[in-house]
């Protein structure tokens, strides 16, 4: 085993500090990464505060990775001493099920193996605010030189994220699709749907973020705080992605869909939701979720940027400010997702 720097809470709710975990030796088929980038997602924060349930401690968090690639193990052949990769929200999965030999990993039937804070195994695992990783080959991805390295990290959750439903939902021309929130998952939703060419329209609590909208490729930015919001876009939209955490009033946001339109979820509230079903079954409407993507529609979505020069838009930050940067994300005073520059530690 090696020791190497990292960033964790010590407990649930503390501040993050300095410190350092193990990474296992480099096994046959494993690349050892030199990270260079890591996003803050919310989910980080998430994790940290245990609002998902118990998680152990110290918890290094970090699903957003990019680096660079360190050592290879003797049978690797996908990778080289050199290359740019990334690693997401998972690391493996039983390769085996249904779910996996579709390309589902995410579904993996067994679980799959998360790159934080718990493994398959039940052990604990430690995510990306550290300098160094050690994954499978087969579940690390290849950056595109079109991409920079600290705008590709938040891609491998973000990114993800808003890719598989757009394209699962098949945003595209002719489509009309909303992106509720331009937050860290939100400002990609609306880059991406832009790029496969789809209409686009932000449905935000305010205006005040409408310029940002349009600079993304939206064509519409609306206030959900206004009541005529939801009166004049009834029946608008073929796709509604949901970026949110927070219990939206789902019958409302349900009644801006067209006929057979589907509004998805992303977001994740900890509190159970509540609709009238004849807002489903009027218009035969769909409410859905969505989670992150497999490995191959991973790869698929950071070529999809490269072609398209799409990078999050990002505040790179030392990772001694990282207590700071989540009480922001909390407060919402960021554009639109912090990444740790991890060569600081």
């Amino acid at each position: 085993m090696t020791t190497v720097p990292a960033y964790a809470a010590p407990a649930p709710k503390a501040p993050l500090e300095r410190t350092t975990v193990p990474r296992r030796p480099v096994g046959e088929h494993d690349v050892l990464i030199e990270i260079k980038y890591a996003g803050i997602c919310h989910s980080d924060i998430h994790q940290v505060n245990e609002d998902w349930g118990r998680a152990p401690f110290p918890m290094v968090p970090g699903h957003e990775i990019a680096g660079i690639v360190a050592e290879v193990g003797p049978g690797v052949t996908r990778y080289a001493v050199g290359d740019r990769v990334g690693v997401g929200c998972f690391v493996d999965s039983c390769r085996e099920c249904a779910n996996c030999l579709a390309g589902l990993e995410q579904h993996c039937a067994k679980g799959m193996s998360a790159t934080y804070p718990v493994g398959s195994d039940g052990q604990p695992a430690y995510g990306g605010y550290s300098s160094h990783i050690v994954v499978d080959e087969n579940y690390a991805l290849r950056i595109p030189e079109g991409i920079g390295l600290a705008e590709a990290a938040p891609l491998l959750c973000a990114g993800i994220t808003l890719y598989s439903p757009l394209k699962h939902w098949q945003a595209g021309p002719g489509k009309k699709v909303a992106i509720v929130g331009l937050g860290g998952l939100g400002h990609m939703g609306v880059k991406i749907a832009h790029a496969l060419g789809a209409e686009v329209t932000v449905l935000s609590q305010s205006l005040r973020k409408k310029e940002d909208s349009l600079r993304l490729g939206a064509t519409d930015h609306r206030a959900t705080s206004d009541p005529a919001t939801f009166a004049e876009l009834a029946g608008s939209f073929d796709l509604v992605v949901s970026t949110v955490s927070a219990v939206l009033p789902f019958d409302d946001y349900l009644g801006l869909l067209k006929t057979d339109g589907t509004l998805v979820n992303v977001g994740a509230p900890a509190d159970p939701i509540s609709l009238n079903l004849f807002s489903l079954i009027g218009g035969r409407r769909s409410l859905a979720g969505s989670m992150i993507g497999g490995i191959a529609e991973t790869q698929e979505m950071l070529d999809f940027c490269a072609e398209h020069g799409l990078g999050a838009e990002i505040e790179v930050i030392p990772v001694e400010q990282v207590n700071e940067a989540f009480a922001r994300v909390l407060a919402g005073d960021v554009r639109y997702r912090f990444v740790i520059d991890t060569t600081t530690f």
